[in-house]
Protein backbone atom coordinates (compact mmCIF):
# COMPACT_ATOMS: atom_id res chain seq x y z
CA UNK A 1 0.00 0.00 0.00
CA UNK A 2 1.31 3.46 -0.90
CA UNK A 3 2.33 5.63 2.04
CA UNK A 4 0.06 8.65 2.55
CA UNK A 5 2.72 11.23 3.44
CA UNK A 6 6.51 11.13 3.28
CA UNK A 7 8.70 14.01 4.43
CA UNK A 8 12.29 14.18 3.17
CA UNK A 9 14.76 16.50 4.86
CA UNK A 10 17.74 16.86 7.13
CA UNK A 11 17.36 16.81 10.88
CA UNK A 12 19.46 19.73 12.04
CA UNK A 13 21.30 20.80 15.14
CA UNK A 14 19.72 24.16 16.01
CA UNK A 15 20.87 26.84 18.37
CA UNK A 16 17.92 29.19 19.03
CA UNK A 17 18.71 32.51 20.67
CA UNK A 18 15.82 34.72 21.81
CA UNK A 19 15.72 37.64 24.26
CA UNK A 20 14.72 35.13 26.97
CA UNK A 21 16.71 31.98 26.26
CA UNK A 22 19.56 30.19 24.47
CA UNK A 23 18.58 26.65 23.42
CA UNK A 24 20.32 23.79 21.62
CA UNK A 25 17.93 21.25 20.10
CA UNK A 26 17.22 19.21 16.96
CA UNK A 27 15.37 21.03 14.20
CA UNK A 28 14.71 21.29 10.49
CA UNK A 29 11.52 20.83 8.51
CA UNK A 30 11.68 17.06 9.00
CA UNK A 31 11.82 17.44 12.80
CA UNK A 32 8.97 19.94 13.16
CA UNK A 33 6.85 18.20 10.51
CA UNK A 34 7.24 14.71 12.00
CA UNK A 35 6.59 15.53 15.65
CA UNK A 36 3.76 17.90 14.81
CA UNK A 37 2.02 15.28 12.67
CA UNK A 38 2.53 12.64 15.35
CA UNK A 39 0.80 14.81 17.93
CA UNK A 40 -2.09 15.67 15.63
CA UNK A 41 -2.69 12.07 14.60
CA UNK A 42 -2.34 10.60 18.10
CA UNK A 43 -1.76 6.92 18.68
CA UNK A 44 -4.20 5.61 16.10
CA UNK A 45 -4.75 6.85 12.58
CA UNK A 46 -5.50 5.65 9.10
CA UNK A 47 -2.87 8.10 7.79
CA UNK A 48 0.51 6.43 7.19
CA UNK A 49 3.65 8.54 7.50
CA UNK A 50 7.40 8.09 7.03
CA UNK A 51 10.35 10.41 7.48
CA UNK A 52 13.42 10.08 5.26
CA UNK A 53 16.29 12.04 6.79
CA UNK A 54 20.07 12.35 6.77
CA UNK A 55 22.46 13.26 9.55
CA UNK A 56 25.80 12.29 11.07
CA UNK A 57 26.15 9.21 13.25
CA UNK A 58 27.07 11.34 16.26
CA UNK A 59 23.61 12.96 16.20
CA UNK A 60 21.55 9.76 15.92
CA UNK A 61 20.00 10.31 19.35
CA UNK A 62 17.49 12.62 17.63
CA UNK A 63 16.37 9.69 15.45
CA UNK A 64 16.28 7.27 18.37
CA UNK A 65 14.01 9.69 20.24
CA UNK A 66 11.66 9.96 17.25
CA UNK A 67 11.42 6.22 16.86
CA UNK A 68 10.55 5.88 20.54
CA UNK A 69 7.65 8.25 19.84
CA UNK A 70 6.40 5.88 17.15
CA UNK A 71 7.64 7.85 14.12
CA UNK A 72 8.78 5.71 11.17
CA UNK A 73 12.25 7.03 10.26
CA UNK A 74 14.60 5.98 7.45
CA UNK A 75 18.16 7.37 7.77
CA UNK A 76 20.56 8.08 4.93
CA UNK A 77 24.04 8.45 6.49
CA UNK A 78 25.82 11.81 6.14
CA UNK A 79 29.31 12.95 7.05
CA UNK A 80 27.95 16.00 8.87
CA UNK A 81 24.69 17.26 10.37
CA UNK A 82 23.30 20.65 9.34
CA UNK A 83 24.00 23.13 12.16
CA UNK A 84 21.86 26.30 12.19
CA UNK A 85 22.08 29.23 14.54
CA UNK A 86 18.85 31.30 14.66
CA UNK A 87 18.87 34.62 16.49
CA UNK A 88 15.56 36.36 17.19
CA UNK A 89 14.91 39.83 18.55
CA UNK A 90 11.70 41.04 20.16
CA UNK A 91 9.92 40.76 16.77
CA UNK A 92 9.61 37.02 16.07
CA UNK A 93 8.89 37.73 12.39
CA UNK A 94 12.59 38.56 11.90
CA UNK A 95 15.68 36.45 12.52
CA UNK A 96 19.40 36.35 11.81
CA UNK A 97 20.76 32.99 10.73
CA UNK A 98 24.16 31.33 10.45
CA UNK A 99 25.11 27.89 9.12
CA UNK A 100 27.89 26.25 11.13
CA UNK A 101 27.93 22.92 9.21
CA UNK A 102 26.30 21.31 6.14
CA UNK A 103 25.11 17.75 5.51
CA UNK A 104 25.39 15.74 2.30
CA UNK A 105 22.65 16.51 -0.27
CA UNK A 106 19.87 14.07 -1.16
CA UNK A 107 20.29 12.38 -4.56
CA UNK A 108 18.11 10.48 -7.03
CA UNK A 109 19.97 7.28 -6.19
CA UNK A 110 19.35 7.65 -2.46
CA UNK A 111 15.65 8.35 -3.06
CA UNK A 112 15.15 5.80 -5.85
CA UNK A 113 12.31 3.85 -4.18
CA UNK A 114 10.39 6.82 -2.75
CA UNK A 115 6.65 6.95 -3.50
CA UNK A 116 3.68 8.43 -1.59
CA UNK A 117 0.42 10.29 -2.05
CA UNK A 118 2.20 13.44 -0.78
CA UNK A 119 5.98 13.91 -0.82
CA UNK A 120 7.16 16.90 1.22
CA UNK A 121 10.69 18.20 0.65
CA UNK A 122 12.05 20.19 3.57
CA UNK A 123 14.68 22.21 1.71
CA UNK A 124 17.04 23.99 4.09
CA UNK A 125 19.89 24.89 1.73
CA UNK A 126 20.01 25.34 -2.03
CA UNK A 127 21.84 22.09 -2.78
CA UNK A 128 19.67 19.78 -0.64
CA UNK A 129 17.55 18.66 -3.63
CA UNK A 130 18.70 19.30 -7.18
CA UNK A 131 16.57 19.54 -10.30
CA UNK A 132 16.91 15.85 -11.09
CA UNK A 133 15.45 14.93 -7.68
CA UNK A 134 12.46 17.23 -8.22
CA UNK A 135 11.86 15.72 -11.64
CA UNK A 136 12.06 12.16 -10.29
CA UNK A 137 9.82 12.70 -7.27
CA UNK A 138 7.19 14.69 -9.17
CA UNK A 139 6.21 11.43 -10.85
CA UNK A 140 5.98 9.59 -7.51
CA UNK A 141 3.36 11.70 -5.71
CA UNK A 142 2.00 15.20 -5.09
CA UNK A 143 5.21 17.19 -4.57
CA UNK A 144 5.26 19.79 -1.78
CA UNK A 145 8.24 22.14 -1.43
CA UNK A 146 9.19 24.95 0.93
CA UNK A 147 11.09 27.52 -1.14
CA UNK A 148 13.20 28.76 1.77
CA UNK A 149 16.21 26.51 1.19
CA UNK A 150 16.47 27.34 -2.49
CA UNK A 151 16.69 31.05 -1.64
CA UNK A 152 19.55 30.77 0.88
CA UNK A 153 23.12 31.26 -0.22
CA UNK A 154 25.76 30.40 2.37
CA UNK A 155 29.00 32.40 2.31
CA UNK A 156 31.26 31.23 5.08
CA UNK A 157 28.76 30.87 7.91
CA UNK A 158 26.51 33.73 6.87
CA UNK A 159 23.21 33.17 5.09
CA UNK A 160 22.20 35.57 2.30
CA UNK A 161 19.04 35.82 0.25
CA UNK A 162 19.43 34.79 -3.40
CA UNK A 163 17.27 33.82 -6.35
CA UNK A 164 16.51 30.19 -7.19
CA UNK A 165 18.75 28.71 -9.88
CA UNK A 166 16.67 26.82 -12.49
CA UNK A 167 13.44 28.04 -10.88
CA UNK A 168 11.46 28.15 -14.13
CA UNK A 169 12.07 24.47 -14.78
CA UNK A 170 11.97 23.45 -11.12
CA UNK A 171 8.56 25.01 -10.43
CA UNK A 172 7.01 22.95 -13.23
CA UNK A 173 7.47 19.86 -11.06
CA UNK A 174 6.09 21.33 -7.81
CA UNK A 175 2.41 20.92 -6.97
CA UNK A 176 2.33 22.87 -3.68
CA UNK A 177 4.86 25.62 -2.93
CA UNK A 178 5.21 27.37 0.42
CA UNK A 179 6.77 30.86 0.46
CA UNK A 180 6.79 33.85 2.80
CA UNK A 181 6.39 37.51 1.84
CA UNK A 182 10.12 38.04 1.25
CA UNK A 183 10.68 34.83 -0.69
CA UNK A 184 7.81 35.37 -3.11
CA UNK A 185 9.14 38.80 -4.09
CA UNK A 186 12.65 37.41 -4.63
CA UNK A 187 11.23 34.61 -6.80
CA UNK A 188 8.93 36.73 -8.96
CA UNK A 189 10.31 40.27 -8.70
CA UNK A 190 6.73 41.35 -8.01
CA UNK A 191 5.91 43.34 -4.83
CA UNK A 192 2.15 42.82 -5.25
CA UNK A 193 1.58 39.54 -3.43
CA UNK A 194 -1.55 38.46 -5.29
CA UNK A 195 0.08 39.10 -8.66
CA UNK A 196 3.18 37.23 -7.46
CA UNK A 197 1.02 34.20 -6.62
CA UNK A 198 -0.46 34.32 -10.11
CA UNK A 199 3.03 34.37 -11.61
CA UNK A 200 4.02 31.26 -9.67
CA UNK A 201 0.86 29.54 -10.91
CA UNK A 202 1.74 30.51 -14.49
CA UNK A 203 5.13 28.89 -13.94
CA UNK A 204 3.45 25.61 -12.98
CA UNK A 205 2.65 25.61 -9.24
CA UNK A 206 -0.86 24.29 -8.50
CA UNK A 207 -1.24 25.63 -4.96
CA UNK A 208 0.72 28.56 -3.53
CA UNK A 209 0.92 28.87 0.27
CA UNK A 210 2.01 32.40 1.17
CA UNK A 211 2.63 32.77 4.91
CA UNK A 212 2.72 36.28 6.35
CA UNK A 213 3.70 35.70 9.98
CA UNK A 214 1.45 37.56 12.37
CA UNK A 215 -0.59 38.85 9.41
CA UNK A 216 -2.00 35.44 8.46
CA UNK A 217 -1.59 33.72 5.10
CA UNK A 218 -2.83 33.62 1.53
CA UNK A 219 -3.57 30.52 -0.52
CA UNK A 220 -3.87 30.66 -4.30
CA UNK A 221 -5.38 27.52 -5.84
CA UNK A 222 -7.57 26.82 -8.84
CA UNK A 223 -7.45 30.48 -9.88
CA UNK A 224 -8.89 31.64 -6.53
CA UNK A 225 -7.39 33.58 -3.64
CA UNK A 226 -8.17 32.68 -0.05
CA UNK A 227 -7.08 35.25 2.53
CA UNK A 228 -6.61 33.42 5.82
CA UNK A 229 -6.63 35.53 9.00
CA UNK A 230 -4.15 34.84 11.80
CA UNK A 231 -5.34 32.96 14.86
CA UNK A 232 -4.02 34.83 17.88
CA UNK A 233 -1.65 32.88 20.15
CA UNK A 234 -2.06 33.19 23.89
CA UNK A 235 1.62 34.15 24.08
CA UNK A 236 4.53 34.40 21.67
CA UNK A 237 7.52 32.27 22.62
CA UNK A 238 9.35 30.89 19.56
CA UNK A 239 8.58 31.18 15.84
CA UNK A 240 11.16 28.58 14.78
CA UNK A 241 9.35 25.82 12.88
CA UNK A 242 6.06 27.68 12.45
CA UNK A 243 6.29 27.58 8.66
CA UNK A 244 7.06 23.85 8.74
CA UNK A 245 4.13 23.32 11.09
CA UNK A 246 1.81 25.22 8.75
CA UNK A 247 2.84 23.02 5.81
CA UNK A 248 2.42 19.86 7.89
CA UNK A 249 -1.11 20.76 8.94
CA UNK A 250 -2.08 21.89 5.45
CA UNK A 251 -0.84 18.68 3.80
CA UNK A 252 -2.60 16.53 6.40
CA UNK A 253 -5.95 18.18 5.80
CA UNK A 254 -5.54 18.12 2.01
CA UNK A 255 -4.79 14.38 2.24
CA UNK A 256 -7.97 14.00 4.31
CA UNK A 257 -10.00 15.72 1.59
CA UNK A 258 -10.28 19.34 2.75
CA UNK A 259 -10.42 22.18 0.25
CA UNK A 260 -7.36 24.47 0.12
CA UNK A 261 -9.28 27.14 2.06
CA UNK A 262 -10.34 24.80 4.88
CA UNK A 263 -6.88 23.25 5.04
CA UNK A 264 -5.29 26.69 5.32
CA UNK A 265 -7.56 27.76 8.20
CA UNK A 266 -6.61 24.57 10.00
CA UNK A 267 -2.91 25.13 9.29
CA UNK A 268 -3.05 28.71 10.54
CA UNK A 269 -4.61 27.60 13.82
CA UNK A 270 -2.05 24.84 14.33
CA UNK A 271 0.84 27.23 13.64
CA UNK A 272 -0.51 29.73 16.17
CA UNK A 273 -0.51 27.04 18.88
CA UNK A 274 3.04 26.02 18.00
CA UNK A 275 4.14 29.67 18.41
CA UNK A 276 3.31 29.45 22.11
CA UNK A 277 6.24 27.14 22.94
CA UNK A 278 9.74 26.22 21.79
CA UNK A 279 10.05 22.96 19.91
CA UNK A 280 7.53 21.18 17.67
CA UNK A 281 3.76 21.49 17.88
CA UNK A 282 2.67 19.34 20.81
CA UNK A 283 -1.03 20.14 21.05
CA UNK A 284 -3.97 17.93 20.19
CA UNK A 285 -6.77 17.97 17.66
CA UNK A 286 -9.07 19.23 20.42
CA UNK A 287 -6.72 22.20 20.97
CA UNK A 288 -6.94 23.05 17.29
CA UNK A 289 -10.72 22.77 17.23
CA UNK A 290 -10.93 25.16 20.17
CA UNK A 291 -8.64 27.62 18.41
CA UNK A 292 -10.86 27.41 15.33
CA UNK A 293 -14.03 27.75 17.42
CA UNK A 294 -15.37 24.43 16.16
CA UNK A 295 -16.64 21.21 17.74
CA UNK A 296 -15.66 19.03 14.81
CA UNK A 297 -14.12 19.30 11.36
Amino acid sequence: MKTDIICVGHITHDRIITPDRDLHMPGGTSFYFSYGLRHLLGEHSDISYRLVTSLAEKDMKAVDDMRREGIDVEVIPSRETVYFENIYGADQNNRQQRVRAKADPFTCEKLADLEAEYIVLGSLLADDFDLAVLRQLSARGTLVVDAQGYLREVRGEQVFACDWTDKLEALRYIDILKVNEHEIEVLTGEPDQHHACEILAEWGVREVLLTLGSYGSVVYAGGQFFDIPPYEPERIVDATGCGDTYVMAYVLRRRLGDTPERAAHFASAVASIKLEASGPFCGTMDDVLRRLGLRTL
